[in-house]
């Protein structure tokens, strides 16, 4: 039996030796035996023909990464709930987080990938031509609600059953349940929010029964909320993007007037909202202390929408399980909440809370992206070996882990910092410090979040690049991570803003807190490499503080960028590092701290001294990005 030529380059090894001649050596040439040579050749050109995929000789596919329970394979959240909560907290605590991983393997995570299957559907008619402007959402969009009730993910911050561990605890599961919930995830984020903002209100008597159904654990009860803020003209610039307006009824409450371009999760109960409150001749003031937030249900008691159009569903790039929508607001029914002109000081409690829930999120695709990575190299062979016996692919997912570590560990500074702050157990400095450290973990942990699950993308090479894998779709919802609830520039300069309002107290406590870690950590041999290029960093942050104070605002905006990303790898440093001297830490605790300190801890000195935050470089920076450009004005 002879190859067909064009069959040649199809098989592997095992087969090209099948297509070899057959040897007749010792073969007696009998009739029976003669036949049965005959045969064999017939049978081989017969296996020749099958396709290759369906032969049994061969194992063409490949193995698909399966993970288990999150909680029990995620050795840093165990090691980190371990070193610090109370050992009856922490008892209950991890038995709860183990029941809830098995939840989220067996069931949750299917339902998951089925709200991606079936995105929700806008429809604006009946079959009779009349505007319902109905948004529907799949069955298992509707259980992940239930579940979200059940496993009180938001009621468990607001009973407080273990003081200041109750957000912690709260955010531990958020964090195992992010990946698997299908989007759900973001409604739960504003929920969080609007519950805390009614918190800070004192629980008005208006807001009690919303309070309720925002933080209850019975499904048919649970509501959940909208974050209305982003308008036509702007995003974060709510000051003077926002054209919506508020006129004031004869019983107290408001009608409001406005197009919302933005809203997310546009198939929720209730939803805050910012307005301008029109005077007595229906005037409005310009200006951002002229906002006021209101408080509004999405449908009457008859379930009919309360004066509100649906104008239409965003083509989005991700998150695409999930309603977000372009809405009208045309006379609908709403409840002024914050004193009148004070909405962005009342809403900055949510925004607060939807910030750390993005931080959840970021860590949340990395940890899963890395899973999934370290999984698939167990199973993976290229070149003769599995992928984890390649030194290079390893320490590859290796530089991922140690940031996804960098990352966990500054989201749980951040929530237990919260919880104390919940609990009026906060001292004055955890107070500064949460507020400087929350806009610098978001912003911080988007970046890493996109870069990361990129790289782990592609660790899978094409089959990452697949749609019916999951993984892109990994890739897709962590992009905007970057974008939601401010970008990284927005941030940046929300974190300067601290240090303004704080006349500079944020940062003495940010260097007397690392000054701390470090001190703490300094008798640990192994870690004394890490120890040194932190203080090193450290070092010339306060130089770097010192020089900018004599060069004006113009230095600091240009600067806040990579500011920012110095005090979060600084501080996550002294995270890492703190967690590696604990007296059971493990070799990979102490690889991973020491790794972290090993990259450029303070980019804004470094840049400092080459000069970039000079006036001139504004000029410089225009004339890059538009030299050749267009004429201003034309179309990009």
């Amino acid at each position: 039996a002879t190859c067909k030529p064009w069959q040649s380059g199809r098989f592997l090894l095992g087969v090209w030796e099948r297509c070899q001649p057959l040897s007749h050596k010792g073969v007696d040439r009998t009739t029976g035996q003669g036949q049965q040579v005959v045969m064999k050749q017939e049978q081989v050109l017969e296996d020749l023909e099958i396709p290759l995929a369906r032969r049994e000789a061969e194992t063409l596919f490949q193995e698909q990464p399966e993970t288990g329970n999150p909680y029990l394979e995620d050795a840093l959240l165990r090691s980190y709930l371990k070193t610090h909560l109370p050992p009856k907290v922490l008892e209950e605590v991890n038995q709860d987080l183990e029941r809830f991983g098995n939840h989220l393997l067996t069931k949750i995570k299917h339902l998951g990938w089925e709200c991606e299957l079936n995105p929700p559907v806008f429809r604006q008619y009946d079959a009779w031509g009349r505007r319902v402007d109905h948004i529907v959402t799949c069955l298992a969009w509707k259980r992940m609600k239930e579940i979200a009730a059940e496993e009180g993910l938001i009621a468990e911050a607001y009973e407080r059953r273990y003081s200041n561990w109750s957000r912690l605890h709260q955010a531990v599961k958020l964090y195992l349940f992010s990946s698997s919930s299908g989007g759900f995830s973001c409604p739960l984020a504003m929920t969080d929010g609007a519950a805390k903002v009614i918190e800070s209100l004192g629980i008005p008597g208006s807001l009690k029964n919303a309070f309720d159904h925002l933080t209850s654990r019975d499904p048919k009860k649970f509501w959940t909320s909208g974050q209305w803020m982003t308008e036509r003209r702007g995003g974060s610039d709510v000051a003077n993007g926002t054209e919506t307006v508020a006129r004031k009824q004869p019983d107290g409450t408001y009608r409001l007037y406005g197009f919302k371009w933005f809203t997310s999760a546009a198939d929720s109960d209730v939803a805050l909202t910012l307005a301008r409150v029109a005077d007595a001749e229906g005037q409005v003031k310009q200006g951002f202390s002229n906002l006021s937030l209101f408080f509004l249900k999405v449908r009457d008691e008859e379930g009919k929408l309360n004066s509100i159009q649906v104008q239409r569903l965003k083509d989005k790039l991700g998150t695409r399980q999930m309603a977000t929508a372009e809405l009208w607001l045309d006379g609908a029914k709403a409840e002024l909440i914050s004193a009148e002109g004070c909405g962005v000081a009342s809403i900055s409690h949510m925004l607060n809370i939807t910030r750390i829930h993005n931080v959840i999120g970021a860590v949340a695709s990395m940890r899963r992206m890395i899973s999934l990575s370290r999984e698939y190299a167990r199973r993976r062979v290229a070149f003769g070996k599995l992928l984890k016996d390649h030194p290079l692919h390893m320490q590859t997912i290796a530089r991922m882990e140690v940031q996804t570590r960098g990352a966990f560990l500054l989201l749980m500074e951040i929530v237990r910092l919260l919880g104390l702050v919940e609990t009026n157990m906060a001292s004055e400095q955890d107070q500064l410090l949460l507020r400087l450290l929350t806009p610098v973990a978001k912003l911080y942990t988007g970046k890493q979040a996109s870069a990361v699950v990129v790289e782990a993308m592609e660790s899978f090479g094409g089959q990452g690049y697949m749609e019916d894998t999951g993984l892109p779709v990994i890739v897709r919802d962590t992009l905007v991570l970057s974008i939601w609830e401010g970008t990284t520039n927005i941030l940046s300069l929300d974190v300067l803003r601290s240090l303004t309002r704080s006349q500079g107290q944020v940062m003495a406590v940010f260097f007397s807190t690392v000054q701390k870690k470090l001190e703490l950590a300094s008798s640990t041999a192994k870690l004394e490499p890490a120890v040194k290029q932190m203080w090193d960093a450290i070092s010339s942050l306060a130089q770097f503080m010192q020089a900018a104070d004599s060069r004006g605002a113009v230095t600091m905006e240009l600067a806040a960028r990579d500011f920012s990303y110095t005090l979060a790898r600084i501080y996550a440093g002294a995270l890492l590092i703190e967690h590696a001297a604990r007296p059971d830490a493990s070799a990979t605790d102490i690889s991973a701290a020491r790794r972290w300190c090993n990259q450029e801890l303070c980019p804004v000195a470094r840049a400092l001294e080459n000069s970039s935050y000079e006036a001139e470089e504004v000029l410089m920076d225009s004339t890059l990005v538009y030299e050749g450009s267009p004429a201003c004005g034309s179309r990009l």
